[in-house]
């Protein structure tokens, strides 16, 4: 399908120029074999719309017999969002769900009152190698959904629509944009979309929720006369609309929502807006009582111990 653009914006006037509310740049911290940039939270901003963590997963190139191994560890009170733009990992929860993950395709784990999850690379892809890039997103529930039962929801690469954008392109990964809807489900209004520019190519970012951001992937974007490298996260003011220019041949993955009824607690894993429902689930996984990933019972993270108080997440809305 191909989509019509809308008007660009005009240079000079302040709804333009000050589209971008403010650039977050990702803390780095090195794996070992891959390295993870965290955008969210920050200390600048915790939310954007229900997102309350974004994590950049590489690029990493893993060498014969490399690999991930995240063992069995628990969540509760929200949905896990993970999507791949490189490489393959195994996903397995204690809902009985084994899959891989692979490019182009949305992996959604509803946590709800809790359920256990492992990440791992599959034997022959731990044999020969791979490299692996990927985004893994946090979506907060709303409240009445937090203890909601348990779910996982795959659709492949080929189930996601993707839009014409005269010369780029755009996986609508979640929510509505470009004139397409995914088929994913969401808890609450949700936009994902990773878009794909080819240099010179200009495409207008319409309104559609009330909170946005962008996170730039790979080579150069313009808005409003700034440019912005990759690894940048961008959150946009609400309700302007804005038109990105590719100054390299640039991806990058546009995010947001609306925002959630009030502000969340995150502690490890967990998140809720409850922050007695945390130290609830810290004592239910240190004492064993969260079920187990068929076949992989006897593994497990610990309960980390030596990490502080629950932290207070807000979004714009709620600052």
């Amino acid at each position: 399908m191909t989509w019509a653009p809308c008007p660009d914006p005009i240079p000079g006037e302040a709804e333009s120029v000050d589209a971008i509310e403010m650039v977050i740049v990702p803390r780095a911290v090195d794996l070992g074999e891959m390295e993870v940039r965290r955008a969210l939270p920050s200390l600048k901003r915790q939310m954007v719309g229900p997102f309350i963590f974004f994590d950049e997963m590489g690029p990493a190139e893993f060498l014969t017999d490399q690999g991930i191994d995240v063992r069995p560890h628990p969540h509760i009170n929200l949905a896990t969002v993970t999507f791949l733009l490189e490489g393959q990992i195994i996903h397995k929860d204690s809902l009985g769900s084994d899959i891989a993950i692979e490019p182009g395709a949305v992996n959604w784990m509803r946590a709800g009152k809790g359920i256990v999850h492992s990440e791992r690379t599959a034997p022959d892809k731990k044999a020969s190698g791979q490299r692996l890039f990927g985004l893994q997103t946090w979506v907060a529930l709303p409240e009445q959904l937090e203890e909601s039962d348990p779910a996982f929801i795959h659709h492949g690469a080929d189930e996601l629509p993707v839009v014409d954008l005269g010369g780029g392109s755009a996986r609508i990964i979640a929510g509505t944009s470009f004139g397409a809807r995914s088929p994913l489900e969401t808890a609450s209004e949700t936009l994902h979309v990773d878009v794909i520019l080819p240099e010179g190519a200009r495409v207008p970012i319409e309104v559609g929720v009330e909170e946005r951001a962008i996170y730039t992937l790979s080579g150069t974007i313009e808005i409003a006369g700034q440019s912005f490298e990759r690894g940048q996260l961008l959150i946009l003011r609400p309700g302007d609309a804005l038109t990105v220019t590719a100054r390299s041949d640039a991806r990058f993955l546009l995010f947001g929502g609306e925002p959630m009824e009030g502000p969340r607690y995150i502690w490890w894993n967990f998140v809720s807006s409850r922050k007695e429902r945390i130290e609830q689930a810290k004592e239910e996984w240190r004492r064993g009582r969260f079920e187990t990933v068929p076949g992989d019972e006897a593994h497990f993270i610990p309960l980390p111990e030596t990490i502080g108080k629950p932290r207070l997440a807000t979004g714009r809305s709620h600052a």
